[in-house]
This record gives structure tokens, C-alpha cells and sequence, in this order.
């Protein structure tokens, strides 16, 4: 395992960390989405999402981990066996192609022509428009989010060439 994938799989949860710091921090606002969304449901939405984006970041790390290949031994019935690699390398490469098409080509086209996807523009009180610090702190949070499904392919490929090098000799 060359040690540049160990430390960009161990660097992907990182990569996520800021926007789900920046998310959070959306409960302690007084007025959530203009009162059209119960405070209960849109608390709940933020942390459900913050914790599935760190737990679906931590799975890269499974590119580079040996139960990325063997599932562990406490696993019933499944413990001890291979992964077969399609079974890893066909979800992570529709992952990362998602990823990069939302947070890379979206972010971007959002940013360079200021409007959603939808055309409309984007609302005056959207973070990247406030000035000062607020948008500071949003480009900060979320520009690190562009370099997730790339950081996830160049592992998915690395996971496969490994892989495919075991069991073909090659």
C-alpha cells in the first residue's frame, strides 16, 4: 500500500469535517429556512446528515484498511472471507463520480454564475453573498468538499489496481 493513499484515505474524513462544522452551527440559528420547516425536523435533518457525511467520508478509509479487503472475523457468517473488489470498487466509483459532479462541477457553476442550479439567483441572504467573516467561514467550510469524490477515485482506482495486481499476479 503506498503510504500517498494511506494518508489522502485518512485525510478524507477531514476533508468533510469543516462543512459539518459549519452545518451544526445552523442549530443555534434563531429562524431555520424561513419558518417553512419545523425547528425539531430541520435540527434533526442537520445532524442526520453531518453524521452520515462523516460515516460515508470514513469508508475510504476501507480502500486502504486491511477490512477494505477481509471483512473482520466478529462479522457472523460473513467474518473472515474476502471482499469481492466489485463489491467495493462499483459503489466507490458511483460515489465519487456523484460527489464530484455535486460538489465540484455544482459548486462551481453555482459560484461563477451566482445562481442555484435551478437558474434562479441565489437568495440575498445566501452565505457566500453576506461579506466579511460569514462568507470567509462558508468558503472555508465547504471548499474543501470539492476535493471528496476526487480524493475518492484516485483511492477507488489505487483500491483497484491493488486489487486486480493480487489476484492476477500482475
Amino acid at each position: 500500500m503506498p503510504r500517498w493513499a494511506r494518508r489522502v484515505a485518512y485525510a478524507v474524513p477531514l476533508v468533510v469535517l469543516p462543512s459539518g462544522i459549519w452545518r451544526l452551527g445552523v442549530l443555534f440559528t434563531a429562524d431555520k429556512r424561513g419558518g417553512s420547516i419545523a425547528d425539531w425536523a430541520m435540527n434533526g435533518y442537520v445532524v442526520l446528515l453531518t453524521l452520515a457525511s462523516e460515516i460515508l467520508a470514513f469508508t475510504a478509509v476501507g480502500l486502504v484498511a486491511r477490512w477494505g479487503e477481509v471483512l473482520p472475523r466478529w462479522m457472523p457468517g460473513w467474518g473472515g472471507r474476502r471482499v469481492p473488489t466489485a463489491a467495493v470498487v462499483v459503489p466507490a466509483t458511483i460515489g465519487a463520480t456523484i460527489l464530484t459532479l455535486v460538489f465540484t462541477v455544482i459548486a462551481v457553476i453555482t459560484t461563477a454564475t451566482q445562481s442555484k442550479t435551478n437558474g434562479d439567483p441565489l437568495p440575498a441572504d445566501f452565505p457566500s453573498k453576506a461579506g466579511g467573516w460569514e462568507t470567509v467561514y462558508f468558503y472555508a467550510s465547504y471548499v474543501p468538499l470539492v476535493l471528496w469524490g476526487p480524493m475518492l477515485g484516485i483511492l477507488t482506482y489505487a483500491y483497484w489496481r491493488r486489487r486486480r495486481s493480487a489476484t492476477t499476479g500482475v
